[in-house]
């Protein structure tokens, strides 16, 4: 329960110094400032509080451990050890404690932060460019160098109360990708670009892992990676997490640091970190050293264009399938990326829309192939309205190189969810329901499942429309005849009566006036017809 409440409060802390942003731009701008700062911060504080126990000192508040620093500034075998187990070493003006107090006395200066982030930046690879996007100057901030300083200084104030490191477990891990989710909720549209809700995420992880036992290590693979979320969630369940190598690419640089700070904030060592910054599509990569992983889940931007170029049919991940996916719609290219690059024991979870499964043409040849080869394991529809980024209903196809058949899973979630405001979202029991029937591999269940063999896919000339294989028909209920007519009887003797009434009142009328007579039996008639 501590545990849990620390979350909701570190969330919610997070969450409020937003407000110092939210009047200036949009979600999808702020969450740059706000997520690049409490990275720093991260990072600064862990290394006092590193660097005062290595110096004997343990149970110390940040002030403390910064005074502390200061007095062992000529202690170079000191600083040297915490710079070696902590891979970077920030200066003693340039920690987020020292920053924390300009900005409470009101002395801070935007070159300040600005110098930080340089200094960071120049200590290796991993820390390379990671504040790019940290706009000090925008007007967005203030028209002016006082406003914008003013509008920074706010949120390292909101944020300096925070408590960051000292927290248990995944707390702040998973408080950073509460914010993301958040950030997503308020970008609409733009959140595709870097997030996947975490239940959809947990959900392709966990269907890669049925039957599997990674807990000696494994290697996991997202082409399209975004914020990093979904590689995270393995995590979650595989034993002896330490022991996953991420590999993930993201063509959007500034999702792409994202994804390295979440990775990082999530306490996962630099060397378990295989990211890259580059477009998965016109550059095959990996390579070099690992090229096969044990799992690969992807939620790739849907039906995007890409080149198409005819050198691709020269490339090993489509060249065996003889045709291209059309310019127009860069789904299977995605998908045959990824499958180029499943080792042969593993499995590929994916998300895309529902085309993928009927359309024809160059589509409908590598569907065919993949098919022949037994390679789709399962088709799953997900309910519409998942996704911040689009309302279309979506399907995960999971693959496999080891196939012992060449039957096909299909299972009909489209309507087991929870409406939260204007998302759908995915229950626990929704998630855990696809998972037991994908283990089990039932031959039916009932408007839920069905167990496609590869002659039955064939008779259906390769098209994998879910409602060829589960019926999920609810027949109108039955209308009992006599129940209407009576009904009808009942509304007859209402209108009779009525008009008996009308017609007394009429004549109780002492007008001889035809126009108003008429009138009012325009008005009986018009009443008739209404309830008729």
């Amino acid at each position: 329960m501590a545990e849990e409440n620390s979350t909701v409060s570190l969330q919610s802390g997070l969450f409020a110094a937003a407000d110092v942003l939210r009047s200036k731009m949009d979600a999808n701008e702020y969450k740059n400032y706000l997520l690049g700062t409490v990275f720093y911060k991260y990072l600064s504080d862990q290394q006092l509080y590193k660097l005062a126990e290595d110096a004997g000192e343990d149970d110390v508040t940040l002030d403390e451990a910064q005074k502390i620093y200061e007095e062992n500034l000529e202690e170079e075998d000191l600083l040297e050890e915490v710079k070696d187990e902590l891979g970077y070493l920030i200066e003693p003006e340039y920690t987020y404690t020292k920053i924390l107090d300009n900005a409470n006395d009101g002395s801070f200066q935007l070159n300040q932060l600005g110098d930080a982030f340089n200094k960071l930046e120049s200590q290796g690879s991993s820390f390379e460019g990671l504040f790019d996007d940290y706009d000090l100057y925008s007007k967005r901030l203030g028209q002016n160098l006082q406003k914008q300083t003013d509008t920074i200084a706010g949120v390292i104030k909101a944020i300096g109360k925070l408590e960051l490191v000292k927290t248990p477990g995944d707390t702040l891990g998973d408080a950073y990708e509460y914010l993301i989710s958040q950030f997503a909720s308020e970008s609409g549209k733009k959140a595709g670009e870097f997030y996947t809700p975490q239940e959809v995420s947990e959900l392709l992880a966990r269907l890669t892992l049925v039957g599997k036992d990674y807990s000696k290590g494994m290697t996991v693979y997202d082409p399209a990676m975004g914020s990093g979320s979904l590689l995270l969630n393995f995590r979650k369940y595989v034993p002896n997490s330490s022991r996953i190598t991420y590999y993930g690419q993201e063509i959007n640089t500034s999702t792409f640091n994202l994804a390295r700070m979440n990775m990082i904030l999530h306490h996962v060592d630099l060397a378990n970190q295989k990211l890259r910054n580059g477009d998965t599509l016109d550059e095959d990569w990996p390579a070099e050293e690992e090229t096969n992983f044990d799992s690969v889940v992807m939620n790739p931007p849907y039906s995007l264009k890409w080149s198409a170029d005819k050198g691709f049919l020269d490339d090993p991940r489509f060249a065996k399938y003889g045709v291209l996916p059309p310019k127009s719609k860069a789904d299977y290219a995605f998908l045959l990326h990824g499958f180029y690059h499943l080792k042969h024991s593993g499995a590929m979870a994916i998300v895309l829309p529902h085309g993928i499964l009927f359309r024809g043409a160059a589509e409908g040849k590598i569907r065919k192939k993949l098919l022949e080869e037994g390679a789709i394991d399962a088709v799953i529809g997900l309910p519409a309205n998942l996704f911040y980024s689009t309302g279309i209903p979506t399907t995960i196809v999971v693959l496999k190189k080891d196939k012992q058949d060449r039957s096909v899973l299909f299972i009909d979630a489209s309507k087991d969810f929870e409406k939260v405001k204007t998302q759908n979202k995915l229950r626990q029991e929704d998630i855990d329901k696809i998972l037991k029937t994908y283990e089990e591999r039932p031959d039916d269940v009932e408007k839920y499942a069905h167990l496609a063999s590869f002659d039955e896919i064939k008779e259906n000339d390769f098209n994998l429309n879910i409602p060829r294989y589960v019926d999920t028909f609810e027949p109108e209920p039955e209308i009992d005849l006599r129940d209407v007519a009576k009904e009808l009887r009942d509304i007859d003797q209402q209108i009779n009566e009525n008009e008996k009434e009308l017609v007394g009142m009429l004549k109780e009328l002492t007008s001889s006036d035809d126009d108003i007579m008429a009138g009012l039996q325009s008005i009986i008639e018009d009443f008739e017809e209404e309830i008729r």
